[in-house]
């Protein structure tokens, strides 16, 4: 399930930490954020879909990196992150 232009567009302008920013882990982070969350619904939906389930698999553990990487990159950049997203309850 492909994220729309719009929508990707949206979550870069509030993640960016400057303008024209679209590689920062935050930014990556965010929009994986959003797939994952898209990808449970379909699951939920579609139980026997493993296909689509492989793919959510693979974008938390590509999320999962990217968050290890923030974390020994810059601790508050990190902690920010999580509170915002919503994540590690």
């Amino acid at each position: 399930m492909a994220i729309s232009k719009e929508k990707k567009n949206e979550i870069i302008s509030e993640y960016a930490t400057h303008e024209g920013d679209t590689g920062s882990p935050e930014v990556q982070i965010a929009v994986l954020t959003y797939e994952i969350n898209h990808l449970n619904e379909h699951i939920r939906v579609h139980k026997k879909d493993h296909h689509s389930q492989r793919g959510l698999m693979k974008k938390i553990g590509h999320r999962r990196n990217l968050l290890v990487y923030l974390r020994e990159k810059d601790v508050q950049r990190y902690r920010d992150l999580i509170q915002r997203l919503g994540l590690r309850r």
